[in-house]
């Protein structure tokens, strides 16, 4: 089921991968800020473009939901969620961790997700019941149980030193064996793969997890709000390997 639709979605990233690596450290790069001051860039305007031709020709009947250009989230229907260049910092900057992000959405249902990362050499990619793959080989969360076994991702230090409950977000990773700050979606596809316990981001926008909630998901792995209560638009992301999963939630939540 929806293997056309997987298909199709692969062939997206293969064409993302022309856009953003022809574009990637190169002279003739243009970068500008949005107005809340994100950075955008010429491979972030020009990937979603394609992405919504690409969409309108082949699915002529869904929608399309992306950073740039936004869209109607509504749950009713098919929805193709879009994050043209995720870790667009990254990208601008000459760092490898950056990526695509696609999803399908269907009637309020994330079923497909797919993560192309192509600087870094690794696609992902999960349809539900069907499971997770990195570059074709299944993957698979770890059954580590325990955090001082545990290693964790996390989001800059910034937010945590200044957003509410950041106290109980830096006492959590200070436990665990090891801690890096690999930020954006590439903590919640190492949890997937299992070469991590947990990635925790205080706020991310669906496009952000979308497709990384299927990966995960049908890897093993669980993904909510750090109170445990479903993801939402601009909520907080708790990625875990599922067996650690309700400890975090009562730590971050202070329960």
């Amino acid at each position: 089921m929806y293997q056309h639709e997987l298909s199709f979605a692969n062939g997206i990233l293969d064409r993302a991968t022309e856009i953003g690596m022809g574009l990637f450290q190169g002279n003739a790069l243009q970068i500008r800020l949005k107005a809340d001051r994100s950075v955008v860039t010429a491979a972030d305007t020009s990937i979603e473009a394609m992405v919504r031709e690409q969409v309108a020709s082949a699915f002529p009947d869904d929608r399309v939901l992306g950073e740039e250009e936004g869209g109607d989230a509504e749950t009713a229907g098919r929805l193709w969620i879009v994050d043209p260049i995720d870790a667009t910092a990254n990208y601008a900057r000459g760092i490898p961790i950056w990526a695509t992000l696609i999803a399908l959405q269907v009637d309020g249902e994330l079923i497909m997700g797919l993560v192309g990362a192509p600087a870094l050499g690794e696609r992902y990619e999960a349809v539900r019941g069907h499971g997770a793959r990195m570059n074709g080989r299944p993957i698979a969360v770890s059954r580590i149980g325990s955090v001082p076994e545990s290693q964790f991702f996390f989001s800059g230090l910034k937010t945590w030193l200044r957003g509410p409950g950041g106290d109980r977000a830096l006492s959590l990773l200070s436990e665990a064996t090891r801690t890096r700050g690999f930020g954006d979606f590439w903590g919640h596809v190492l949890v997937a793969r299992g070469a991590g316990e947990a990635m925790i981001e205080p706020e991310l926008n669906l496009w952000d997890y979308a497709a990384l909630q299927v990966v995960v998901e049908e890897a093993g792995g669980r993904v909510t709000q750090f109170d445990g209560a479903p993801t939402r638009d601009g909520g907080s992301v708790l990625t875990s390997n599922g067996v650690l999963h309700d400890e975090l939630v009562r730590r971050l939540t202070g329960d």
